[in-house]
Formats: C-alpha cells, structure tokens, sequence
C-alpha cells in the first residue's frame, strides 16, 4: 500500500518515485528530430503507396481508353443465329419479339465477368445476310445498276430514333412467315439518296414466289448516331455508294436498309436474304479496371470458341456463333502494358533503393546521436532486448501514424486503383524503419566500447567478409547488365527485378570502388598542403580523411539517387528524340503544306502567301511523282520496282536537309550541263538527255552506274546517280530519285516544305484554305503531339518525371543527413580552434573545405556513374512503346534509345556540392554564435 496516496494530503509519499512513461520523455527530448523523421516517413510512405496506385490508375485508364475508343461496330459482341426449328412456323416462332427478348435478357445475365453489358446500348432483332435486288422503276440507278436493300426488324425502334414524318411501323394482327405485307421506317438520309417517301412500296423476293411487300411509313433521324445501336449496322443510319467488285470498270450501286417493325421479323424468315437472329451487345467500360484486362482477354476468347460459348449456345440455340474484335484490342494492350512497365519497373527499383539507403542512414544518426545515452543505460544493467524494445516503441508512436497519413494522402490523390498495393508499399516504409533504426542502434551495443580508436577512412582495411560481399555484388551487376543488354526491358516472362535493378548495382559497385579509392587522393593531396603556411588546408583534409570508415552508406545513397534521376532525365529525352524522328519523317520539314497524295499543282502566288506568313524562314518547293517504275536490274531478272521521283530546287534543298539533319545535298551535285541543262518553257526535248540524280541505297543498287531511262510524270529522261543517301526530308520511303526540278519537262510543285520558329499555323492554314479546299497544311508539332495519345504513355512518362525530381531530392537529403551526424563533432572542434585564436572566417573555410572531399566524389562519381550507366543499359532499353505507342506506319522508328540527359546529370550533382557548402556555412554561423563553454565542458571525449 505504500504507492497509495495519503487521503488527507492526496500527495505521494516519499518512499515511492514517479516515474514519467519512456516513450512520452523521449519524443519530449528532442522534438525536432522527431518531427524530421515523421515528415520523412510520411513522404516515403506516400512515394511508396502513390507509385502503385500511380500504375493502376494510369493502366485502368489506358484500358478503358483503348476499349472505349474503338468503334462501336468493332467492340460489339455479336451473337448471331439461324432461327432454329425443323419447320416454318418454329423458325418463325423462333424470330418473335417476346422470344428474342427473353433470350435477350437471359444472355444478360450469363455473361461472365469481367464483360459487363451496357443494356440500353444493346439490341436484338432479325435481319437479312444478303442485301436482296430491288428492281422498283423509281429507284434511281447510278451505272444502270440496281440498288441493293438490307431488311432489319431491330428492337426498340423509337427509342433510338426521332419520326421526322409519317408514323412508325405498325404489325397488323400476329406476323408469320406467310405475312406478305409489312410496314418500314427509312432513315431521312436513306429517303433523301433513293426517293423514298411515305407509301412507297418495295418487294422482297421469297422462296414461294410471292414477294413480301414492304410499304415504307415515315422516316426516321438517330438521336445519337455514333452509339452502338446504330454503330453496329452502319446501314441503319443512311444509304452507301458501293463499286462492283466484279466489273472492270469502277461501277457504282446504292445499298441502303429498311427497318421493319420490331414485331415483323418473322416475315422476313420467308425471303431469300438468308435471315439470321442477332443480339447486339455493347460492352460497359466504366467499370474495367487494369487487373481486368487478362481476364478479359480469356472471357473474350472463351466466348468466341471455348466453355462461355456452350453456355450461350444453352440459351439461344445450338448454332450461336459470337464475333468481336474486342480481343484484338486487348492484345494490343496488353503487348504496350508489358513493353512500359519493365521500363516503370526500373524507376520504381531505383527510387525504392535510394529511399531505403536514406532511411538507413536516418537510423545511423538516431545511433549516432544516442550512443553515450545508450552505453549508459547497457553499463547499468540494461539488455538490448530492453533497449531494442524501448527504441521501437518510441520509433512505431511516429512512424506508424506518419506512414499512415502518406497512406491517405495517396489514397485521396491518386484514385481509381487498388488498396492492397499502396497499403503494402506504405507498411514496408513503416516496417522498415520501426525495426532498421532499434536494430542498428541496439547492436552497436553488443560489446562494450573504449573511446579513442580511430575509426577513419584513411586507415580503415576492408575486411574479408567485405570483399566477398564486393565481389558477390559486382557478379550480380555484372549478371544484370548483360541480361539487360542481350534480352532487354521486355523480355518474355513479365518484369525481371534483376534487370530492372541493375542502374542500382552499378551505382552500388561505383560507391564501393570510389569508397576503396578515396583515401589515395586524400594522402596525395596532404602531402604538399602539409608544407604550406596556414593550417586550414591541412586540418580540412585531414578532417576529411577521419570520416568515419561507415561513409559507403552516404554515396551509396548519393551515387544510386543521382544514377536515378540520370536514368529518368536519359529515357525522357530518348523519348522526346524518337518523337521528334517520327514526326519530322512524316513531315519533312516544320510544316508540309500538299493536296492529296501530293498530286494537285501548287501557284507560285501561293508559296509567295506562304512565305510572307509569320515565323517563316525558308520554303522549299518539291515535286513528287510515286509512279516512277525503274528498269529492270542488271541481267533483267528483277521485277519491276517503284520510286518516287522527287524534283528540288538544290539551293532551297540543301537548306532544307541541312536544317532538318538530313545532311547536306551540295548543289553542284544536281547541277546539269551541255545538253542536259534546264530548257527554256515549250522548247523541245529529247528522252536521251541524262539528268544527275541523287538515289537511295536500293535505287542505286538498281540503277547501277550507267545512264538509265524512266518514265515519270515530269517527262522521260536518263537518270545517272552521281551520289547515295539513306533518307530525305521530302518523303518517308526508303526508294527514292531527287532531280533538279528545272531539268523537268513538265515542271509543277506539288508540295512546299516550310522551316521556321514559332510558325503561325492560323495564316499557313488561312492561306491553305484560300489556295483550295483540296490542300492540307501538316505541322510538325501537331504531328508529334498526336503520339502521346493513351493515357499508359503519360502515365509511366509523370512516374519517370516525379523519379528525377525524387532522385534529386534524396539526393540532396542524403547530403544533409550526412553532414547533419558529424555536425556535433564539428562545432566542438570550432569550439576548440576558437580557443586557439580560429576566425569565424577561418571556421567557414574550414567546415567548406572538409565538406568538399566528399562532395565532389559524389558528384563527379554521380556525373560519371549516370553516363556509363546510360552507355550500358542503352542497347537494352527499347523506348518505343513509350514513345510511340499507337503509331503506324513506315515514318515510324524501330527502335528508340536512351540519350544522356545534360540537365537531369549536372543539376543533382551540383545541388549536392553547393548544399554541402551551404550547409557548412550555416554550421559555422550557427557555431560562431555560441560561446566555446556551451560547447566545451570537463571530462567531453568528443
């Protein structure tokens, strides 16, 4: 009872001590740190739980864009049937509405996930296969031929339509097969093309020979014409103008269709158009989600021919067959899904690497600055599962709920993804640290320690265990940059962590190498500094050489952050660069302004236009023809083979290939003479004259030497090729002659290619309009937005931009971490110089030039690390589908690489130095401010 209080007083006796809860002193104690490493934590945690999320919702909707942007007619679910029955009168049975509603609803709900129906988007009816002749006089007739008609009994007509005129079709009493008159609908433009109007009447062929009569009600408009309902007969929306594929002359018929009422289908079952059940199902794509998109594919196949086939076939008939070309798209998807994320999967590596160094070395400042307090406690008596435990709970009342608010803050800012991942992520931060900081911290105190041994860089001898771990390490960098340069990013098999992890082992060999070599140019650079007057050049290199021997955790993290974010910055810009290939081979130049296949003649009044618009530099007029038909090969075993004629003016050309990169293309080279010189306007000309020409490899293989004659639109002439390029700017093609256009008998430019800054497109395209509707302006800008078009591409290019500025930044929290362990030592030792007479100018320089050592190995070895890095992983890395995903086309690159990013190498580097300056400058502000007796008491070992 003596813990109780004394009732009369309430105060506790004397005997008895108390004792405040640990956990609560401790947060008390250093407020400060504390809250450093909940922010910390609560970034980590919030890096570590967005990452996932980012990839969910960027591939949800890189799924939903890629399923939702395919047409209706493409994404449908068809399911289609003959009426099934032995006789007539089953089959027509068969086609009624009631019938065909049920089976409707029934396949609905039968659909397995993850295919959801959008049922207000779906329809069902009965419709014919063969468009059937109608030979009604008034009809018009394009070529003599006789239009063609579809007949169509679709479900909920008026809910889909607007009457313009007349009345919907009506079904008198119960249609059969035996019915020989119906009413129809036709859509307005239907009516406008093929003179229908309310009454008239068309007659259908059947199998008994008494035609079906289908009189025409009124005429009908779609309210949403490209929703999947009208989408999936592009018929029902108005007529097409179709040539005969038989004839050998283009000859031109109308087919177009009729829409019966719902209730009519069973009249159809007797015409000779081979009439078919249909169940048009339009798939719901608001609720896909990424992990969908396997499952998808599977149901999407299984559902074509597979188990989710027979089910069907149990509710609408034994000869159900179901077509999409969904499934093509998801393969589409999932092939770009798989190229991007080995190449996420390597940011994602890199940055989790580098916050877990950081991390790490968080717990060696919390030992560092709790060692004396800690020994005390084990010298009376306290075991380090005491000690351990203490350090954790104090650690899990902060990092816990900071890890859980950067869970939430992920959580609300990144949405449409899933949970487990991000909750995964924001643990293992938490984990780590609740566990890493006590367990580094506790060990330190396995054995008892005397002070005075010197635990320095310059002296320090790398052990056995750490030169088989060295070794074991390089073996496995080695490993990864061979598997990345012989199989690459997206290797077969899904994302390699090996391969993805080796800009983080070759940055972690670097940091041994430079760890091992960095007391040399320390001892080289003592020596003479040693000789000289002053002693703030030797005390800095001599402070910088007693680092502590454990300073592989700091470049460690300073050369992985750095090679990061030099990745990052080298696939943007490799990125950026196949852009800019792609969109000038298919524009040639910063804007293209040509007619239609680059055929119809441009003015010389309208280059003038063209070249008074704002922001242009230079125009270069060129002629194309691509009916070129070269001659045989030597010995006339080849076939025929085309090219495409390009016609220049050299001086504007040279310009042109010159700026565009293309090389240059001297004058002189196209420049003829004697009897090949250009003729005057209508003078004669002669097919033996020998033009210079400029080819292509293929061509030039194919032409040879000697003079050749061509045929060209542009005149007949000899070529000879007097000089071989691989491309040109003004086609994509890779066979390709470039003449001097004024050597053309029929001279005529066909296309102007424009270069400039800051072009004005609204004139370019103003002065394109009033030259004729027929020439189109192409710009290169608008063409190489147009490659960033589904959201999988911008997704993974925000991760790598948010990597670099991650990279960047714990980079630089590396730095301060670093200085911030050794920062009590180094006040002392002002402390104790100022006693001697030191400066607090003297004190800066000295702190600045202890702190540079160090600083300038991590950011030259950062500098020389990101290059070699990028140098190595380059032939692995493919950027493609990254960067051109979704195009086609010959003007698109095969391949794309890194390219060593200036910006993402040097910046991090140098906030690296100019932060460790900083930082010692502040320390010695700080230091000069407080009096040598704060710093220095009796019996301090420091």
């Amino acid at each position: 009872m003596s813990a109780d209080k004394n009732p009369s007083s309430g105060r506790t006796p004397r005997g008895t001590a108390a004792c405040a809860p640990w956990v609560r002193t401790r947060l008390r104690t250093a407020p400060g740190a504390c809250a450093a490493l909940a922010v910390l934590v609560l970034l980590t945690a919030f890096l570590a739980a967005a990452f996932p999320r980012s990839v969910d919702a960027y591939e949800t909707k890189g799924l939903r864009h890629d399923v939702g942007s395919l047409s209706p007619q493409r994404s449908l679910l068809r399911v289609t049937t003959p009426p099934d029955g032995t006789s007539l009168d089953e089959r027509a049975d068969a086609a009624r509405k009631e019938v065909l509603s049920g089976v409707h609803s029934g396949l609905l709900r039968t659909l397995p996930g993850p295919v959801r129906p959008d049922a207000p988007r779906s329809s069902y009816g009965v419709r014919t296969t063969n468009p059937l002749t109608a030979s009604e006089p008034y009809l018009p007739r394009p070529n003599a031929m006789p239009p063609q008609f579809t007949y169509i009994a679709p479900s909920d007509l008026a809910g889909h339509s607007t009457l313009e005129s007349g009345r919907w079709p009506a079904a008198r009493g119960t249609v059969t097969a035996a019915t020989r008159e119906v009413e129809a609908v036709v859509p307005a433009e239907t009516a406008d093309a093929l003179k229908l109007g309310i009454g008239s009447i068309v007659a259908v062929p059947t199998h008994d020979g008494k035609p079906l009569t289908v009189r025409v009600s009124g005429t009908v408009t779609p309210r949403h014409p490209a929703d999947a309902y009208w989408a999936a007969e592009p018929l029902m929306r108005g007529p097409s103008l179709v040539a005969d594929p038989g004839q050998p002359v283009p000859t031109f018929y109308w087919v177009a269709a009729l829409l019966l009422s719902p209730d009519a289908g069973p009249a159809l079952l007797s015409t000779t158009g081979e009439p078919e059940l249909f169940w048009h199902i339009a798939p719901d794509t608001t609720h896909l989600t990424s992990t969908d998109a396997a499952p998808l594919t599977d149901v999407v196949a299984s559902l074509e021919s597979g188990p989710e086939l027979l089910r069907l076939r149990d509710i609408a008939g034994p000869t159900v067959t179901v077509s999409t070309d969904l499934d093509e798209i998801l393969v589409a998807h999932e092939a770009m899904r798989s190229a991007i994320s080995p190449v996420v999967a390597v940011a994602a590596v890199g940055i989790g690497s580098v916050a877990g160094v950081v991390l790490l070395m968080t717990g060696g400042l919390t030992a560092a600055r709790r060692h004396r307090e800690l020994s005390l406690l084990r010298s009376r008596g306290a075991s380090l599962a005491g000690i351990g435990a203490r350090l954790f709970a104090e650690t899990a009342v902060i990092v816990v709920p900071a890890a859980a608010l950067g869970l939430l803050l992920a959580v609300l800012l990144v949405g449409e993804a899933r949970l487990w991942p991000a909750v995964t992520g924001a643990g293992a931060v938490a984990g780590l640290v609740c566990v890493a900081l006590p367990l580094r911290t506790t060990l330190q105190h396995r054995r008892p320690q005397l002070h005075g041994a010197r635990d320095d860089m310059v002296n320090a001898r790398p052990s056995r265990r750490r030169t088989v771990a060295e070794l074991t390490v390089l073996v496995l960098a080695i490993g990864a940059v061979t598997a990345l340069r012989r199989r690459g990013t997206g290797a077969e098999g899904g994302t390699d962590l090996l391969v993805s992890a080796a800009p983080v082992l070759v940055g972690l060999i670097a940091a041994l190498v430079l760890v091992r070599l960095y007391p040399l140019p320390l001892r080289l650079a003592a020596r003479p500094v040693a000789r000289m007057r002053g002693a703030i050049g030797f005390l800095s290199l001599a402070r910088a050489g007693r680092s502590s021997a454990g300073g592989t955790l700091p470049l460690l993290a300073l050369l992985v952050a750095l090679t990061t974010a030099a990745f990052g910055g080298s696939v943007l810009a490799g990125v950026a660069d196949a852009r800019d290939a792609a969109a000038l081979a298919a524009v040639g130049a910063d804007a293209r302004i040509s007619g239609q296949g680059d055929a119809k003649p441009l003015t010389d009044r309208f280059a003038k236009d063209v070249r008074a618009a704002g922001g242009v530099r230079d125009v270069a007029p060129v002629q194309i023809d691509y009916s070129v038909v070269l001659p045989p090969g030597e010995g006339g075993s080849e076939g025929n083979k085309g090219a495409t004629l390009v016609g220049v003016e050299p001086g504007s050309y040279d310009r042109l290939a010159r700026a565009t990169g293309a090389g240059s293309l001297p004058p002189a080279l196209l420049r003829a003479t004697g009897p090949s010189a250009p003729l005057p306007e209508g003078a004669p000309y002669s097919a033996d004259r020998v033009l210079p020409a400029i080819a292509s490899p293929s061509v030039a293989a194919r032409l040879g030497d000697r003079p050749q004659a061509i045929e060209t639109l542009a005149g007949h002439f000899k070529v000879r090729v007097v000089a071989v390029r691989e491309s040109t700017p003004a086609v994509s093609g890779s066979s390709f002659l470039i003449v001097n256009s004024a050597s053309l008998t029929q001279r005529a430019t066909t296309a102007l290619l424009v270069t400039g800054d800051a072009l004005d497109a609204k004139a370019l395209k103003a002065a394109a309009r009033d030259a004729g509707k027929d020439f189109v302006v192409r710009l290169r800008s608008e063409e190489r937005a147009s490659f960033v078009d589904t959201p999988v591409q911008s997704g993974a290019e925000r991760i790598y931009g948010a990597g670099i500025v991650a990279g960047a930044g714990y980079a630089l929290l590396a730095v301060l971490l670093s200085l911030l362990r050794t920062a009590p030592e180094r006040t002392t030792l002002l402390a104790r110089l100022r006693t001697m007479g030191l400066t607090t100018r003297q004190g800066r320089r000295l702190l600045a030039l202890e702190a540079m050592p160090q600083a300038l190995l991590a950011a030259l070895g950062g500098l020389l690390v990101g290059w070699a890095t990028i140098a190595l992983l380059a032939p692995g890395v493919d950027l493609v589908s990254l960067a051109l995903s979704g195009a086609r086309g010959a003007d698109v690159p095969h391949t794309a690489s890194l390219r060593a990013d200036l910006w993402s190498l040097a910046l991090p580097a140098i906030g690296v130095v100019l932060l460790a300056a900083a930082v010692a400058g502040v320390q010695a502000w700080w230091a000069s401010r407080r009096g040598s007796i704060t710093e220095l008491r009796a019996g301090d070992t420091r």
